[in-house]
């Protein structure tokens, strides 16, 4: 007799109805938008300041490292969970998850908490190009060079796209779902 302590996980595209093929590429997208400004971000745990210039000068702190290294790992888990949307386990929880594994995701449960966190993508994300632009009022920190505010807005600007690329997955789920 031979016993299965952990069930793969289901991949992308193995849906009770087909997923377009438009939501997968963009729930793909959607680490990679992610993933420059995760990287970016490193040296300031390290107190490297990237060419920002401050008024006032920050003290470091050693718990300054968990935080960044701890946001990273964070943003990038968060952006992975878009997967849910295109892939199986989105509908029915993996059974390695204790107590509620095989059971399915009731619709709700994943389009309300996706649509909120899009929206709040979106207010917080899609002003960045204007500040970068110094446009409508809304102001950045001051950088050293146009180079150190070239790399900021090349890492950076990809977070715009997160919060539309997952309001338009959470649409398809909710279309391919609807009814159940």
């Amino acid at each position: 007799m031979r016993f299965k302590t952990l069930h793969p996980s289901p991949t992308v595209g193995d849906t009770a109805r087909p997923v377009p093929k438009w939501a997968i590429r963009s729930a793909q997208v959607i680490p990679l938008a992610v993933l420059p400004s995760c990287i970016w971000r490193l040296p300031f745990a390290f107190n490297y300041e990237m060419g920002q210039v401050y008024a006032v000068h920050k003290t470091w702190h050693w718990w300054v490292i968990l935080y960044v290294f701890g946001l990273s790992l964070l943003s990038e888990g968060l952006a992975y969970m878009s997967f849910g949307l295109v892939a199986g386990w989105g509908e029915v929880v993996p059974s390695w998850i204790p107590f509620v594994g095989g059971r399915r995701v009731a619709p709700l449960a994943a389009i309300i908490p996706a649509t909120l966190g899009a929206l709040g993508l979106i207010a917080l994300w899609d002003q960045l190009p204007f500040g970068f632009l110094n446009v409508g009022g809304f102001h950045m920190v001051g950088y050293s060079s146009g180079w150190w505010k070239t790399l900021a807005a090349t890492a950076t600007l990809p977070l715009t796209l997160w919060g539309p690329l997952l309001l338009a997955l959470t649409y398809a789920y909710y279309k391919r779902r609807r009814g159940e």
